[in-house]
This record gives C-alpha cells, structure tokens and sequence, in this order.
C-alpha cells in the first residue's frame, strides 16, 4: 500500500499506520493495548533507512512485535511522555539519536549550536545534554522492573572509561552512569536479531549474558558467563585510569584492536565493586544482512506530527541519497566511523541500491537529483581483502595507512558499474558524489587496475560532481598527517591536477573544495603557517574552519587528554587551551586584515620570513 501511494506522489494520502506509533492513539489504531517494545530517541522520527531508531524499529516489527518510539520526550516536566505507552513486554531500547548529544548541541568552542539538525525547524531545546543517561535514569525511576538497552552512537562510543571534552575529565562507562541493563555497540542489526530470537522463544531477559556485540554490568566477584570460543582480556579498571593516564592511553589500544579484528577477546573492566563485561562484535555483515535493513517497509517521510514544525534540516540533506556501503577502513585518528560502523565494508548489491534509487524517484518533491551516491566513504563500495584469510588475522586500525594494504582489492569497477547505472535511470537528471572520498585509493601504487583507477576518476569528475567537489586532506605537514593516519598531501596535489586537467578538458566549470583540522594533536602554530602557505600557493583563501573537537573513542581524543599516543606510548604536544586553539585558526585566514599583524609577529618570532613573503609578499 505504501509504495502504490508513494508512486502516486501523494505523501498526504499516507495513512498514520504507514509509520510506527509516536502516540498511544496511534497504538491503539492498530489494536495494541500493549506493547513489546518502546524506543525512546532524541531524534525526530524520520521513517528512513538513514536514521538509526527507523531502522531498529522496523526490524522490530518485521519479527512481528509490536513497537512504539518516543521521539524527542520532554524530560523537564512531568514526564507524561515517557508513561504514555505503558510497561513494554520486553525492554525500552534508548538512544540519543544518530548523534553523541553533546556534538550534536555544541561546537569545538563549547558554545551552543544554532541548529539542531535532527529537530523539526531545527530547534535546539528538544534533548538533554547526555541524553542516553538522561533518557534511561527516567525510565529506571518510572519503570525500575523494565530492562532498558541503549543503544547508538552516543552508547556506542562511551561504552568504556572515556574523555569527555565537555566535562574535561574522565568518565565511567555508560552503563555505570545510567544504569541501563545492557548495551548494543557498533550498527546494532545483527545483535538485536538475535535478542529478539531468543526472547520470542521465551528465554528470560537476564540471561542474554553472551550475545556478540553487547556489554553489561556484573558484580566483579562473579566469574564471567561461560564462552568457549572467547579469550578474555582485562583492561586497566576505572580507578587506575583515573589515577594514571597512561594506562588510560595503554587501555585504548586494546580497546579499538579488538573492535577491529574479525574474531576478538572479551574484554572487561573492573569499576568499584563492578565489571563491565564487552562482548566480542559480529563478523562483518554479509551483503544479505545489509540489505535486509534497507528493504523494510518504510515511508522514507518524516512523521505527520512535525509537518507544522519546519523542515527538519539532516532529513533535508539524505532524503534524495544513497548509502551504498557500512564501514570505514580509513581509520582516522579523530574519526569515529570505523569505532561504530567497523573497519570492513559491507556493501549492498546493485540490485537493491538501483531498487532503493527507484523509491527516491517517487518522492513528492523529487527533481531529478539525486544530493549523494556514496557512504562512510564515497569510494569504498565492494572493496575488500583480496585472501579473507589474512584480513581474519589482521587487527590494524588501517587498511590504507601508512600505505595501501597490498591484500586489498581496490578495483573501482563496481563502483563505475553502479553509477553508469544510476545514470542511465530516466528520472535521473544526476547523481553527485558528495560523501568523504579518499584519493589515496585512486593513486595506490600498489593498485593491480591502474587503468580502471583513470577510469573511475575520469567518471567521478566527469559525472558526479556539482560544481564543488570537497575532499578532506585535513593538513599539509607530514607529521601532524601521520598522527591523523592521513596520506601525504602531495597526493592532493596528484588529485588536483588530474581534476582541474579533466575539467580543462571536458570544458567544465568545477573546483576542489578542501577541509583541514587546526588544533588536531601535534599540530603546533608553525604547522599552520606551513597549511597557509601552501595552500595560499594552490589558489586557496580557505573559507570554512575545522578546530579539533574531542570526541570519545578516538586516538587524538586519547592523546588531547593524556598527552600519550596509545600505541607507541610517547608524549605528544597538544593544542589545549582556548588561546592556543584561537591563535592555530587565525592561520586558516591570513588573508583577513584583522589577522594580518598577528600573523607577521608570529612568522617573525619563527624565523619564517620565507613564509610571510608567500603569504604577504614581504
């Protein structure tokens, strides 16, 4: 029923059961005096494959549950929507939403964001700070005998003794801090199929103890539950972190190893008179689990509700795009991609991303656009190790840093096979490439198909680009780059010149946007005078700015707090205070008249006048 009106453009014509109940009436409509589940999410309630509580949602019901969320419920009054659907037969799953609460409603500055992306008119008072915690003490207060497992990236991410930048100190584990019974970490699809399995078959909630990619607490006296086929492995407790940041350094290696290998340890720490307990992740999702999360039912519509609100400003930005890959073999060292979605990549066929491109050209408001073709990375798409075997045995937080892994196969042709494709489709004006492409996978030397990595550049620029392609080099000097696990920048330049040679050539009108970071750990004020310069001498006057923000689960964000790398145990320099953060951006805009003196100054306390004549001739 949902397709036929969707193919008829009358999204106004959707009957409210096409999405999931927000409301007791909404329940009831469908004859539910009582629920299975009730999620509970900071985000508005979009009915799309891009928004975590959809998903979750509708897995839930295709197992034929009966299931509600709270979207966005007031937690400062008297907490009527948090009572509205009653006791759950199972759980209350909580998350704060597709993103960390905290990133979501501050910048690097710690100053309150205009604009929360997730909200209908982009208001930003409609979740707490911390809003998993938040979510689950209430429900804990309501409803003391209901279970309540978190989930998300917020849970995800903060599933052990983390930094937290907002705070500025160390914080226990999430789970210690709401008092949830269990966590799902990482994209919960696979985790929460087994859950549901198991309780439909009438095993007790309490029992789950040994589902792969959950955590849970437990008291430290107790032995673990009993796994064969699991090694166990004990971090340094909580107290001892708290004590020695080292060993909160030290813990950190371990923990993202071990989210990174195919078949991990249990891993465990001990936190006052309590262990947390983390289970081993899944195996990289199959092409068949991937799709099955895109395939359900969905409207692919925000929820009626919000139609008087304003537009909610991240559903404005996907709802004509296309994910056609998880994961993320990068391994940036601030990003938290390959923390939460994993290090390999799972990748949809082409028939269900041509199916799921069909479905966006039925959209209402549709003009033939589609805003992105891509995923985590834009150029990932069915990459992978060329002998599974030795990827099995691999627990490196990179597949490409510091060079290309000569086991992996990074053939573009899928790719250039799907956009060809996507092409052709008759309500298709074009499709742009909008995500984070890494082009150090389009000049690896390593590379066995130099040809097909020509061709897929040459379709890229040639296709998929709307006037501004933005890539992310993120820095210019090689030894801040190599703490970001980021190529050299002389493969930017590689980049650009086959770019702007193909624009020459085809006649186009296009033009390289590039991001950095200032403040990123081991980047001091004579590395940005070096970006400056050198992208003063590409034609650059940068006009966005990117100040580091410490965000848990990252390496960088292990070394602003302890001032160690994690793996090889060494000191490094950190930007830290708001003075020393400011003075590194001012760099970014040399060219402004306020920035000029500075500039000078500080070139000359440097002793680079070599660099004060590129950027001011003098």
């Amino acid at each position: 029923m949902v397709k036929k009106l969707m193919q008829k453009n009358l999204s106004n014509e959707l009957p409210i059961s096409a999405w999931l109940p927000l409301t007791k009436k909404e329940a009831l409509k469908r004859g539910w005096e009582e629920l299975d589940i009730v999620l509970v999410t900071g985000d508005a309630y979009i009915d799309h494959p891009a928004f975590g509580s959809a998903v979750i949602g509708r897995i839930i019901e295709s197992y034929g549950l009966r299931v509600a969320l709270i979207a966005q419920p007031n937690w400062q009054d008297d907490l009527r929507d948090f009572k509205k659907f009653g006791t759950p037969k199972y759980f209350f799953g909580v998350t704060a939403g597709n993103m960390d609460s905290m990133v979501n409603k501050y910048t690097a500055s710690k100053r309150m964001r205009s604009v929360d992306a997730y909200t209908p008119g982009g208001a930003t008072n409609f979740r707490p700070d911390y809003a998993a915690i938040e979510y689950t003490k209430i429900l804990k207060k309501l409803f003391p005998q209901t279970p309540v497992v978190l989930g998300g990236i917020e849970a995800s991410l903060r599933r052990v003794t983390h930094y937290d930048y907002w705070q500025d100190k160390l914080m226990p584990n999430i789970l210690s801090s709401s008092k949830a019974d269990m966590l799902i970490y990482g994209m919960g699809e696979q985790p929460l199929r087994d859950i549901l399995t198991l309780l439909k078959k009438g095993v007790p909630f309490d029992s789950l103890k040994t589902i792969k990619q959950t955590a849970f607490i437990q008291e430290a006296r107790k032995e673990l539950p009993k796994n064969k086929k699991w090694e166990d492995y004990e971090l340094a407790s909580h107290e001892d972190c708290l004590k020695d940041k080292l060993k909160f350094a030290r813990n950190f290696k371990y923990v993202e190893t071990e989210s990174n290998k195919q078949f991990a340890k249990r891993l465990s720490q001990k936190i006052g008179n309590s262990r947390l307990v983390i289970n081993p992740p899944y195996q990289v999702m199959t092409e068949r689990e991937v799709e099955a999360s895109f395939d359900l039912p969905y409207t692919r519509l925000p929820h009626p509700k919000y139609k008087k609100r304003g537009a909610i400003p991240a559903y404005d930005m996907i709802k004509f795009s296309v994910n056609m890959h998880r994961g993320c073999f990068g391994g940036c060292s601030f990003c938290t991609i390959s923390a939460h979605q994993g290090k390999l990549i799972a990748s949809r066929s082409q028939k269900s991303i041509l199916k799921e491109v069909e479905a966006i050209t039925a959209l209402p408001d549709f003009k033939g656009y589609l805003s992105d073709l891509g995923g985590p990375s834009a150029n990932m798409y069915q990459m992978k190790g060329i002998d599974p075997k030795i990827c099995d045995r691999c627990s490196a937080p990179s597949c490409i840093y510091p060079s290309v892994c000569g086991n992996l196969d990074t053939n573009p042709m899928q790719m250039i096979e799907i956009y060809k494709q996507v092409n052709q489709h008759p309500k298709i004006k074009k499709a742009f490439v909008s995500s984070g492409l890494r082009y150090d996978l389009m000049f690896n030397k390593r590379s066995k198909n130099p040809k097909h990595d020509e061709e897929y550049v040459e379709q890229l620029v040639t296709h998929h680009v709307s006037g501004r392609l933005k890539v992310a080099p993120e820095h210019t000097e090689k030894h801040v780059l190599d703490i970001m696990r980021k190529p050299s920048f002389e493969l930017f330049h590689t980049f650009k010149e086959k770019f702007d040679e193909i624009c020459y050539r085809k006649g186009l009108k296009q033009e390289i946007i590039p991001y950095f970071i200032s403040s990123h750990p081991a980047c001091e004020p004579q590395d940005m005078a070096s970006l400056a310069a050198k992208t003063k001498e590409l034609g650059y006057r940068l006009e966005q700015v990117q100040d580091f923000t410490p965000t848990p689960m990252t390496v960088a964000t292990v070394i602003y707090y302890s001032g160690f790398h994690p793996y090889t145990l060494k000191k490094v320099k950190t930007a830290i205070s708001f003075d020393e953060k400011t003075k590194q951006r001012k760099f970014f805009f040399w060219y402004k008249k306020e920035n000029k003196n500075f500039i000078k100054n500080s070139l000359a306390k440097m002793k680079r006048l070599d660099l004060n004549q590129i950027l001011f001739g003098q």
